[in-house]
């Protein structure tokens, strides 16, 4: 029989859990963690403490004796990740879709339980190859980033996706920044998880007095944050034409009175005034600014912002419902201006489930609530961009921007990639929480991935202008009425990221678990 040689995970504490009682502190303690996790996120942007948590569920996973617990633990960080990170969807169904709080707080749970399988199936992946490596100090800890790399990926692809709160977000302001317009933010929680276990290994092997194995697992560890923030300087974009003076705005109008009769006309003639208020080389509006079919704008509100256009030469960029027939409909932008020969529409193509589209054999659920939901007609990835003084805008609409991958393809199916991404949203369905803020340090890594600026117009903020390095140049105040004007320069090129997306890190990762279960095989 072959004798399997030492490793710092699994099999050093194959016998050491054997109670319910212990597992259940495993549990709990995972579940501590995934809380942690969460905040490491906007608001509070704490990037180390991403890698804190994810060495701690490192550890509980390398000690479980089972893949199964593995599973378990993995599945109970996740719980307490989602659940203290995406609580605010109770408020969109219970306060304005009046849906039953019992309901409501259900539903989240619920959610929350599914999205959690995937840091589960990452556990027990991961244990199943890495308590089988021999002495492996390096290969295990890369193998756990692979494993948590493509669970990620899969959480924002599966379904349709929700990759919201993907690891990468949290290092928007942290050194593995640099590495966004290379692998993208499904890279950087790859490379966060792989660093976080590079450092269990190295403490574990240390205290062991080996320093032979244990010096290169920390020298690893040290040496990617810091080939981030090498990386961080480079432009990898350059300017395209002049800069362009931009207006954005925000009406904060209040979401349980925005397609109501009295919000409705409320909305059309705040946003006509806002837009007509003063000259600019763009004008950008939130989603569904009006919040009409746009075969239904009155005529006047209509003719005011034409001839506004016309006679300033401003282009205007506003959010409305598109119609194609009684039964057609999209979420959409329409755009005019001096360089528009016709009406410009960006129909938005990566709809919200629930929201935007109902699922098959969930109508029940939508019809509980008293929202304007429906089936949208879904747009596509090779939509035109919108030209403005010589560059051109490249539009999507609120949850969009959570998928870097789609922007980046639209980027390079254009014939000409534009030179300035502009996200139009309305959070305002989730109230005064922490979904503003998470939602635009995604617009942040956004920019990052692609190295253009991300204009953001938003009902009640946050309404801001990101640069291509991810900072914030400016931003409203949420919940006010306002206008933010900033001058913003466009840029070309294409990033790695935007020439390949994910296709390289979802290649190492598959490679790097693939030699990994090689080396187990061939251990045990």
């Amino acid at each position: 029989m072959k004798r399997q040689a030492p490793t710092w995970t699994g099999a050093a504490s194959a016998g050491r859990e054997r109670t319910r009682g212990a597992t259940m502190t495993r549990l709990l303690l995972a579940g501590v963690l995934g809380i942690a996790h969460t905040q490491a996120f906007a608001p509070h942007d704490w990037w180390w403490l991403q890698l804190l948590s994810l060495a701690g569920l490192a550890a509980l996973l390398a000690d479980a004796p089972r893949a199964r617990i593995a599973a378990a633990t993995g599945y109970a960080f996740g719980l307490g990740w989602f659940l203290s990170g995406i609580w605010w969807l109770y408020i969109s169904m219970h306060v304005y879709g009046e849906m039953p709080a019992w309901m409501a707080a259900l539903a989240v749970v619920l959610f929350s339980g599914y999205l959690s399988l995937y840091p589960a199936l990452a556990g027990a992946v991961w244990h199943r190859v890495s308590s089988r490596l021999p002495r492996s100090v390096l290969l295990a800890p890369l193998a756990f980033g692979a494993a948590w790399g493509l669970s990620e990926w899969l959480r924002g692809v599966v379904f349709t996706g929700f990759p919201w709160l993907s690891g990468g977000y949290a290092h928007t302001d942290g050194p593995l920044a640099g590495f966004a317009p290379l692998i993208g933010v499904y890279g950087i929680g790859a490379l966060a998880a792989a660093t976080a276990t590079l450092l269990v290994a190295a403490v574990r092997v240390l205290g062991q007095r080996d320093w032979r194995r244990g010096a290169p697992a920390v020298v690893i560890a040290v040496v990617l944050p810091a080939a981030g923030a090498a990386l961080a300087p480079l432009a990898w974009t350059t300017p395209a034409g002049k800069p362009i003076s931009v207006r954005l705005l925000q009406g904060n109008v209040a979401q349980d009175i925005k397609f109501e009769a009295a919000g409705i006309e409320r909305s059309i003639e705040l946003y006509r005034d806002m837009i007509t208020a003063a000259p600019a080389d763009l004008v950008v509006t939130p989603e569904t600014a009006f919040p009409v079919i746009l075969q239904e704008l009155p005529v006047e509100v209509a003719v005011a912002v034409r001839d506004y256009s016309i006679q300033t030469g401003t282009t205007v960029l506003f959010g409305a419902a598109g119609a194609d027939s009684p039964v057609d409909f999209t979420n959409s932008v329409f755009g005019l201006g001096p360089q528009t020969e016709r009406l410009y529409r960006y129909n938005k193509h990566h709809l919200v489930p629930f929201g935007e589209f109902i699922p098959l054999g969930f109508h029940w659920f939508v019809d509980m609530m008293k929202m304007p939901l429906g089936d949208f007609r879904r747009g596509g990835h090779d939509q035109p961009s919108l030209p403005v003084r010589g560059i051109r805008v490249a539009p999507n609409i609120c949850y969009e921007d959570l998928f870097g991958e789609e922007i980046a393809q639209t980027l390079r199916q254009q014939d000409v990639p534009a030179n300035v991404l502009a996200n139009l949203t309305n959070l305002a369905w989730f109230g005064d929480t922490i979904a503003l803020d998470q939602h635009l340090q995604i617009s942040r890594m956004r920019a990052l991935e692609t190295r253009r600026p991300m204009l953001r117009s938003t009902n009640t903020g946050m309404t801001a202008v990101v640069t291509p390095d991810g900072a914030v140049q400016e931003r409203l105040p949420t919940f006010t009425v306002g206008t933010l004007t900033a001058t913003v320069q466009g840029m070309q090129g294409m990033t790695p990221f935007i020439r390949w997306g994910n296709v390289p890190l979802l290649a190492v990762c598959v490679l790097v678990l693939a030699l990994a279960a090689w080396r187990a095989r061939r251990a045990g």
